[in-house]
């Protein structure tokens, strides 16, 4: 099993190529939690997330005879630039197969590193399959994103970061996909500080982990569903799962709109970044997903921020869903003069903005003397939202909440 002295080899290793990134402490998620919240900011790393760690780690341990066959490895997103830049740097040659539904800002940036990227399969474990098809073909060594102990040890490094700058830390909060992040990390932190929590964090539609540790083995699922795609695998690593068993203290999971509001708040309160699997550390916290201490200090590891432009127009509109900032609405109006001005008038008063309005008279769904109107409205909040419903009620409106 992976050991601490690994991860300290490591560290020598990864020390040129990848940053020691920022350990922050927010004022803000101490406010909203009550426990004294540092944010660790992989997302200022090299490639945008923690994968350049235990890729540059793996490489750089291959033997010259490896290296010059070259190296495939299938990914998401994240482990695919990692690799990229780390085989790159070593003069290795790559090839990475991607979901085909990989986000094209990760496929542009892997090629820009100097991998060649194929896009195959539905999601990551497809392409895993077709990339082992390569590996046996053309005699490449495959550099696994999670399950290979050299990959874990880099990740590890993480770990070593937060307790040489938070020796007092009490909780690391890890998302886990393959589980090579948190393995690594839980083998550092256990390693420095035994009475030291290890909380894990999957994504509610790539939830393997409680049902693996349940069992007693790993459990693989048959489909994946989560705005989280970094963390999106079916099951956790033989090899994860043994240390994830061994010394994570407790696994939770996060919904996507859960994740959605925990990325808005990044954005919004923490200007920084996150994508979604970076963000479900965070999540589980504001969640209160396990039980903490007022005052009880915690360190979420928010390991990415390459998100998909269009997907994060998505989630910040989800975000702000569920904090009631926007909400959609629809109602029935007669098609008569004033009808409108009344609704408007009702919404001004309520001191709700509008973003959008949408004025139907075609709909088959309403009489020929009426006509169907939708708004997108900016509110400040749950409290808002509801005296606007009463409001628009009071005042004769039958009043359906789309979003």
């Amino acid at each position: 099993m992976l050991e601490l002295e690994d991860v300290l080899a490591a560290r020598e290793r990864v020390a040129e190529t990848a940053r020691h990134t920022p350990l922050d402490y927010s004022h803000t998620f101490t406010r909203m939690t009550g426990a004294e919240v540092h944010l660790k900011l992989e997302t200022f790393q090299r490639t945008g997330s923690f994968k350049i760690r235990g890729a540059t780690n793996r490489i750089m341990t291959l033997s010259e005879a490896e290296k010059e066959a070259g190296v495939v490895t299938a990914s998401a997103g994240n482990h695919a630039q990692g690799v990229a830049l780390a085989a790159t740097r070593s003069g290795v040659d790559a090839k990475i197969v991607m979901p085909k539904h990989a986000p094209i800002s990760k496929v542009r940036a892997t090629e820009n590193y100097g991998a060649e990227a194929i896009l195959y399969g539905e999601d990551y474990d497809e392409a895993a399959e077709r990339a082992h098809e390569i590996e046996e073909a053309e005699g490449r060594t495959y550099v696994h994103a999670f399950d290979d102990e050299k990959v874990m040890a880099g990740q590890g490094t993480i770990g070593l970061e937060i307790m040489d700058d938070l020796p007092e830390v009490e909780t690391v909060v890890v998302p886990i996909g393959g589980g090579g992040l948190i393995s690594g990390i839980a083998t550092a932190i256990k390693g420095r500080n035994p009475d030291a929590r290890v909380i894990g964090v999957q994504a509610e539609g790539a939830s393997s982990v409680a049902d693996s540790l349940q069992k007693g083995s790993v459990q693989t699922l048959d489909s994946v569903d989560t705005i989280a795609d970094g963390i999106a695998t079916r099951s956790v690593g033989q090899r994860t799962f043994d240390v994830i068993d061994a010394r994570v203290d407790e696994v939770v999971t996060v919904s996507d709109s859960e994740i959605a509001v925990a990325v808005s708040y990044l954005l919004e309160r923490g200007k920084t970044l996150v994508e979604g699997a970076g963000a479900v550390s965070l999540a589980a916290i504001l969640g209160s997903k396990f039980d903490y201490a007022d005052d009880e200090v915690v360190v979420p590891v928010l390991s990415g921020g390459n998100i998909d432009m269009n997907l994060l127009t998505t989630v910040i509109v989800r975000g702000l869903v569920e904090t009631g900032r926007y909400v959609k609405l629809k109602t029935v109006l007669k098609d008569r003069p004033g009808s409108l001005r009344k609704l408007l008038d009702v919404i001004a008063d309520a001191q709700a903005n509008i973003y959008a309005i949408q004025h139907d008279r075609t709909s088959r769904d309403i009489g020929m003397n009426a006509t169907e109107v939708e708004l997108d409205l900016e509110t400040r909040g749950p409290e808002h939202v509801d005296n606007l419903l009463d409001s628009l009620r009071e005042n004769g409106f039958d009043v359906e909440v789309l979003v």
